[in-house]
């Protein structure tokens, strides 16, 4: 114990990790739905798992709380986000009035190089699909979409679509069917075919209809999985 009477605190490692490094890990966990909405996010636990003082793990929470990812309850701590079926319309309808207009402007703004990466992007899709790796399909289909904001060039939208995309992850959790991914393979296909063809009004369509598939298989209703082991998925 230390000098106050608590619980000692973890061996720390030689070189700690950041707070986004940290956020960033734990949005990778949410992304890949290793972490059902509603899991408690135990300080101790975050603290054996990523080897920092309590100060790193209470700052990365605070971030994801104002990324709406965690919920912070007063007595209680931190808890994965489990969004009501009010938000989750919320997100879509966030999420369908920016990416249509982020998918027109990427096509206009993609170079040869942004069109090879989402080929390359698309054909680890379809790898991750064929060897049935659901957790790398979802992280995928997640990120496609981070990828055309990006080519739009506008670091506002890249930064909103990352998060709608985790909290699109987190609605799926606790709304969709068993076996539900984000996206549809083809559906990936065929807007990268309109990128190809340099046709924004065409991408913008077709994103639009891919969000409201997605929005329109969801199953209101029913609880995510049972809590995970926190030090079981981040130690490394």
């Amino acid at each position: 114990m230390n000098s106050a009477g608590n619980l000692p605190e973890p061996e720390l490692r030689d070189e700690e990790l950041g707070e986004e490094e940290i956020v960033d890990r734990i949005f990778e966990a949410i992304i890949d739905q290793r972490l059902p909405p509603g899991t408690k996010l135990s300080e101790a636990a975050l603290c054996e798992a990523f080897g920092v003082g309590r100060m790193r793990i209470r700052q990365s929470l605070l971030l994801l709380s104002s990324r709406q990812v965690v919920e912070l309850m007063p007595n209680r701590g931190a808890f994965v986000a489990s969004p009501t079926a009010e938000q989750a319309r919320e997100v879509f309808e966030a999420r369908l009035m920016i990416e249509p207009n982020a998918a027109r402007l990427a096509v206009e703004r993609a170079t040869d190089d942004d069109l090879t990466i989402l080929r390359q992007h698309l054909e680890m899709e379809h790898d991750a699909h064929r060897s049935t790796k659901r957790r790398e399909s979802i992280r995928l289909s997640g990120h496609f979409h981070v990828l055309v904001a990006q080519i739009a060039g506008n670091s506002v939208a890249h930064r909103m679509v990352k998060e709608l995309v985790t909290r699109t992850s987190l609605i799926i959790g606790l709304f969709g069917s068993p076996g539900v991914s984000n996206c549809r393979d083809e559906d990936h296909d065929d807007i990268f075919g309109a990128f190809r063809s340099r046709d924004g009004e065409l991408a913008g369509k077709l994103m639009t209809s891919h969000l409201t598939h997605i929005r329109d298989h969801l199953e209101l209703g029913g609880p995510g999985e049972a809590p995970s082991d926190l030090v079981a998925i981040f130690r490394r």
